[in-house]
Parts: C-alpha cells; sequence; structure tokens
C-alpha cells in the first residue's frame, strides 16, 4: 500500500481546501451572537430552577447547554430511563425563549456501567486502571461503553430530536480530555484493526516503524501492542501511529452519537473541542468536516509564560480548523477555574476583554461553564455567570454588561477575518516532534510555534493558521507564510509550501523544520530536509544549546535552545553567530526562489528580535500590519462578503492607545474620526468605507 493511499483519509478534505461537510445537514447561523452557559440543574432543588430562567433572561442568555453530565439521572439503572427532570428543564427553558444546546449525556458513564464491567475503564501505559470517581472514567475502544452510550442517545434523541426549543446538539463533552490515550486489551485489539487497515500487510507495517531495529520485527499484526511502558526507549513511530489510532478512535465515538442523533433530528450536531495548550491528542482538523459548526472550549492558562497569545492563538487556530467561517466558543470561564496550581482570577474588565478576544477572531457565539457556581464536586471552586455571592456581585454585573455589549455588536455576526498571514499547525509535527530520544528535550513544538505567533502579534500582523496541507490555492491568499519547526512532513506538504514560494510568496521556516516523513523516517542529504532546495540552505549536524546559553548575531539579535552546522548553497546569509559553539556560522538565511523568498532561522530568537524580523519579512511580502496593533494591543478585522468590516481594538495595557479608524464605535455608539481606547477596555468600530 502506497503512503498516498494510506494517508488519504488523514484529513484529506480540509487540506484539499474543500471539506467533506455534507452539503443537505443543518447549519449553525445565528442572527445575533449566542450568548449561553452550561446548565447543571440536576444540582439543584427544582425551586431553584424558577429563579434561574428569569436571571438568564435578564442577562440576555438565550443559549443553555443541558444534560451534558445527565447519564445517571436519565438513565439511573441499566435500561430504566428517567426523563422527568429533563422534560421539565426542556420545556421550562423553551417556554421562557431560551434556546437549548443538548447534550447527548454520554461525557461520563453513571458508577453500575464500571460496576457490571469494570472491562470498560481506562488503562494507562504502565498498566494501571484509572476508576470511577471523576469523569470520562472509560476507554474510547470499548463495545460495552459504546453501545450502552448509542442506546441512551437514540432514547434522548428519539424524545427530543424534533423539539421546538433545541438549537444545537452537544455529543458528550470535551472528548479525549483524560482518557485520549488507553492502553487496555480492548484498545490493542482495535488498534490492531486500524494498523490492518492502514498498511494492509505486516511487511509495510515494518517498513513504516523501521522494525529492523532493536529486533523488533513483526510476523503478525497479533503481536503488536499499543506503545505500553518500556524498559528503555520505545519505538517513535509506533507512538506516532497510536496518536492517529487514538485520535481517530475518538472521532468515532462522534460519528457514532452524531449518526444516531441525524436519525431523528435535523438540527446542528457539534461538539466541543479543546484547542489549548494542553491538549494535543486530537487532530482537530482532522475531526473539522464532521462538525456542523467548529465549537471549543478556552482557558486563559497562567501555567504559561503569557496566556494572552496563547488565547489568540487557539481562537485564530479554531477559526482555521472551521475553514476561515464562523465558529461557537462553547466555554470558557467569567473568573478562576479549578484545576490549575494557581487559579487566578480575573480583574475588572478582564472578563469582557477576553470574551470579545474570541469574538474579534471569529466566535459568533460566547458561552460559560457554568450557570450557577457549584456548591459541591471538584469544581465548586470553578468561576461561574451566577458566583456564589449572587446578583450583588461584581462578576454578574459584568455579565449583564457583556449581554448588552453582544447585543451592540450584533451586525457582526456572520462576518469573517482577514489576514495577509498564515502560520503553518500541525498536529501530527506536535506529536512526533515531542517524541522521546531528540536532540534536546528543552525543544518543544507549541512553544516554538506560540514564540513564532507572538512575534507576528506582537508586529501588529493578523494570522491565518492553517494545517500543512493546505491546498494551493488557499495558501495563494496569503502574502507571507509561516512555518514554525515543522519536524515532520509529508512530501505532498513540502511541495506545497515550496510552491507557494516558487508562484511568489513569501516563507519564514524555522529550525527543526523539515527533517521526517510521515513514518518519523529521517530524510537523509542533510537538514533541513524537505525544504533544502526551497531555504537554499544545508546543515550538516545540530547543535543544540544548554539551558540558560545564549547565541549572539552580528546583527545584534540573540537567540538560544539551538543552532546548527550550517552553510549556504544559493541562500545569502543575512545574520551570523559571533559566539556560541559555531562562531561565524549563517544562522539567518533569505534565499530567492523562482518569484519568491524563503527565510530561514537556525535559533530561537529572543522575543524583540523575532517580532523585528517578522516586521521585516512582512515588509517584503507586502503585508501590513494593522493600524495601532502591538504587544499589548490587538487589532483584528472582521468582514461581511458585502464589504461593510468591523475593527476590533482590544487594549491590554495601562494606558490609553489611540488608532487611526473612522467609523461608528458601536460599544459606546459613536462616531469616531480617530479612536480613542481606554486601558484595560475593547472597541469596535464599524469602518466607513470609502467608494
Amino acid at each position: 500500500m502506497s503512503t498516498a493511499d494510506r494517508d488519504a483519509g488523514h484529513g484529506t478534505a480540509l487540506r484539499a481546501g474543500t471539506g467533506s461537510r455534507d452539503a443537505e445537514r443543518a447549519r449553525w447561523a445565528p442572527e445575533r451572537f449566542a450568548f449561553g452557559c452550561d446548565y447543571n440543574p440536576e444540582q439543584w432543588d427544582p425551586a431553584v430552577w424558577q429563579e434561574d430562567v428569569v436571571l438568564m433572561r435578564e442577562a440576555g442568555i438565550d443559549l443553555v447547554a443541558v444534560n451534558v453530565f445527565g447519564w445517571s439521572d436519565v438513565e439511573p439503572e441499566p435500561g430504566r430511563y428517567d426523563f422527568s427532570r429533563l422534560d421539565a428543564v426542556v420545556e421550562l427553558l423553551h417556554a421562557h425563549g431560551i434556546g437549548i444546546n443538548l447534550g447527548t449525556g454520554t461525557a461520563s458513564p453513571p458508577p453500575w456501567l464500571s460496576a457490571l464491567h469494570p472491562e470498560t475503564l481506562p488503562v494507562m501505559a504502565d498498566g494501571t486502571t484509572r476508576w470511577p470517581g471523576g469523569r470520562q472514567a472509560y476507554c474510547p475502544s470499548s463495545p460495552v461503553f459504546r453501545e450502552r452510550a448509542a442506546a441512551l442517545v437514540e432514547q434522548v434523541a428519539r424524545r427530543y430530536g424534533a423539539h421546538p426549543g433545541v438549537r444545537l446538539w452537544h455529543v458528550s463533552n470535551e472528548l479525549g480530555c483524560h482518557n485520549s490515550l488507553c492502553y487496555c486489551d480492548t484498545t490493542a485489539a482495535a488498534f490492531r484493526a486500524w494498523l490492518r487497515a492502514r498498511y494492509g500487510t505486516v511487511e509495510a507495517l515494518n517498513r513504516a516503524w523501521g522494525t529492523s531495529f532493536w529486533s523488533q520485527r513483526y510476523s503478525s499484526f497479533d503481536e503488536v501492542l499499543p506503545p505500553r511502558l518500556t524498559v528503555s526507549s520505545a519505538n517513535p513511530s509506533q507512538a506516532l501511529d497510536f496518536h492517529r489510532f487514538s485520535s481517530d478512535e475518538l472521532l468515532g465515538l462522534y460519528r457514532a452519537e452524531a449518526e444516531v442523533i441525524r436519525r431523528h433530528s435535523d438540527i446542528p450536531v457539534t461538539t466541543n473541542f479543546m484547542v489549548t495548550a494542553h491538549q494535543r491528542d486530537m487532530d482537530y482538523f482532522a475531526w473539522a468536516p464532521d462538525m456542523d459548526v467548529v465549537a471549543n472550549d478556552h482557558y486563559l492558562d497562567h501555567r504559561l509564560e503569557d496566556p494572552l497569545v496563547e488565547l489568540a492563538f487557539a481562537g485564530d487556530t479554531t477559526r482555521g480548523i472551521a475553514g476561515g467561517r464562523p465558529w461557537l466558543l462553547m466555554e470558557h470561564s467569567t473568573s478562576a477555574v479549578n484545576w490549575q496550581p494557581v487559579n487566578v482570577a480575573k480583574t475588572p474588565g478582564e472578563m469582557l476583554r477576553v470574551s470579545l478576544a474570541h469574538v474579534a477572531r471569529g466566535a459568533d457565539g460566547v458561552c460559560f461553564f457554568q450557570w450557577r457556581a457549584s456548591v459541591q464536586g471538584s469544581e465548586k471552586f470553578h468561576s461561574a455567570l451566577l458566583p456564589h455571592a449572587g446578583t450583588s456581585s461584581r462578576t454578574w454585573h459584568e455579565v449583564l454588561e457583556l449581554g448588552r455589549t453582544l447585543e451592540a455588536l450584533r451586525d457582526v455576526v456572520g462576518s469573517t477575518v482577514r489576514s495577509d498571514v498564515a502560520l503553518v499547525f500541525s498536529y501530527e509535527a506536535w506529536w512526533a516532534a515531542d517524541g522521546g530520544n531528540r536532540p534536546s528535550e528543552h525543544v518543544r513544538y507549541l512553544e516554538q510555534v506560540h514564540a513564532l505567533y507572538r512575534a507576528l502579534r506582537d508586529a501588529g500582523l493578523a494570522v491565518d493558521v492553517v494545517p500543512p496541507g493546505a491546498a494551493p490555492e488557499v495558501l495563494a491568499r496569503y502574502r507571507m507564510l509561516v512555518v514554525p519547526e515543522l519536524y515532520l512532513v509529508r512530501d505532498a506538504e513540502a511541495a506545497a509550501i515550496e510552491q507557494y514560494v516558487a508562484d511568489g510568496g513569501h516563507a519564514l521556516v524555522t529550525f527543526f523544520s523539515g527533517i521526517v516523513d510521515e513514518d518519523d523516517r529521517v530524510r537523509l542529504g542533510g537538514y533541513p530536509g524537505a525544504f533544502r532546495d526551497l531555504l537554499g540552505v544545508v546543515a550538516d549536524e545540530f547543535h543544540p544549546l544548554l539551558p540558560g546559553q545564549t547565541l549572539t548575531l552580528d546583527s545584534g539579535s540573540q537567540g538560544s535552545l539551538w543552532t546548527e552546522q550550517l552553510r549556504t548553497v544559493t541562500a545569502k546569509a543575512v545574520a551570523h553567530a559571533v559566539d556560541g559553539p559555531l562562531p561565524g556560522t549563517p544562522v539567518i538565511t533569505r534565499n530567492e526562489h523562482g518569484r519568491g523568498t524563503a527565510w530561514y532561522v537556525a535559533t530561537a530568537l529572543d522575543p524583540v528580535h523575532a517580532a523585528d524580523l517578522v516586521r521585516e519579512v512582512a515588509h517584503h511580502a507586502g503585508a501590513s500590519p494593522m493600524p495601532g496593533a502591538g504587544p499589548l494591543v490587538e487589532v483584528v478585522r472582521r468582514a461581511h462578503d458585502d464589504g461593510a468590516s468591523f475593527l476590533f481594538v482590544i487594549n491590554h495595557s495601562d494606558d490609553v492607545v489611540e488608532v487611526p479608524v473612522r467609523g461608528r464605535e458601536l460599544t459606546q455608539d459613536v462616531d469616531v474620526e480617530t479612536l480613542h481606547v481606554p486601558a484595560g477596555a475593547v472597541r469596535v468600530v464599524r469602518e466607513d468605507v470609502t467608494p
């Protein structure tokens, strides 16, 4: 079986730029911004529900997710269904004009399932079992779990499939958040079946995995196991395929539930992605064609150096996964979460600012976890729209303000973001580059992606995020393409990037890119492998730097983490190393290729100089920064096809900022010729369009 054949199903539709969404399927297209939340009425006395719906209406809430974790409530015993509570909640919300985002209830199985079928529980790489008491205590490959989940979905979909209050179907919840990788015997059997379908023969598997190394050759698929813990380093190609399999297996769970729903309902179906720094196990580019609307959950992660950069990247990536179309922010928080070492609370005005940062990047709905703060359970200190302090709290007044602001912005709904720059992001490269036994464990894929994204953001450039196999007509939209640490790249993907440059594009590629093919097999002939001809350079050896060690360049820039024994072939050196292990060696190069230009950076530049380089490349490419944008000021433009455009200015600084833009400022409902944005504020201008 050829490489092309066995990769044909891996995100092909999106990479071809066409998508496989059924044109007959329902589309989620709100006329106003959805403003919503998760609601867990089973945690409260029914007397509280009446107060809840009145307050929801006051806040402007119009989309409420229910039955997300309702399995044990709806099916308290095997095969016995009780919809009395859910019926009452659905009817109550509908009677008050509040749309329902109806969960299938399968996000977390009830205790009776694992008590009757302990074989459904997930097993970790070390062979230990994970037990009930939390959530997602199931093996994604378990046929028993799938059978019981499908039976529940059948009951829910049959009962509510045509209910006029249901606006959206919510399959499971954050699929794979805790159980994305299971290593049990059931998973092993499913993994073997997946490998048979992918490779056809065990000989093809042996070639792909390089099993001649360390006497790992298989004589039968029956000998293959998941990459459980070994006494030495394990096979990286095996681990890479296990990631692919696990992503596909979880997508299979979604498809199974969606298929049941669509037998009973023509309402749009989705699930909530987790496009965040702490989730890397699902390839959402491959999942997107199955979604009637792409939805994402996002929480500020204060374990990161700059949570706001990660938020912006997550928003742009979610939009990229959605193919540039509007998407839904299914969950975020009014303030602190409950699962970080220090759960930092949002400061006054921050909730509005963060919410509109997602809207600026294409979200047509803003939803929260959750409506009313829990009083028990592991999430009792997770913030909510209605906090423990009630309606006298600052949080509640900010919720009311957010509702009013979203209503003032309703003309923005349906518009899309316009960008001159695209950044290539790959889940497969993430899986492979962060595997074991690499040149430096201090080089982490997502950190390098974030570093280049931060440089673009600091330089004021609006960014789209695309997969490495984006079609030529998609890449042709951009003046500049940024390719950070694309360690794993297929021949066709590398060829698409090379063709983009040959046709007149400008690309910026960073170190540890083009190194291996889709089987994690090193490309021979010198680094950077697949991009040698494009970049006009070749490196004989990597020279990773020790922690704390820096590299000074003759351009005045400074790098860290990495350098390499690089020599130019057709490229021109832009900057050389002054010190470090290889003084005098080129570190930044520029190569004319066809009608375009390709730049290469063989170190991790510090933030200031990374932004300087990005500005230089953008200048040559003709990519213009957004007016007034900078490290603490985000500026993003959304526009309709008819030409109406909206400029979002998000001021994270402590000073008033001035932006040259004329039009109607919507949050304050005033005309502006020069926009002044107070510290910590957001302003949105419907721009005047000159005929």
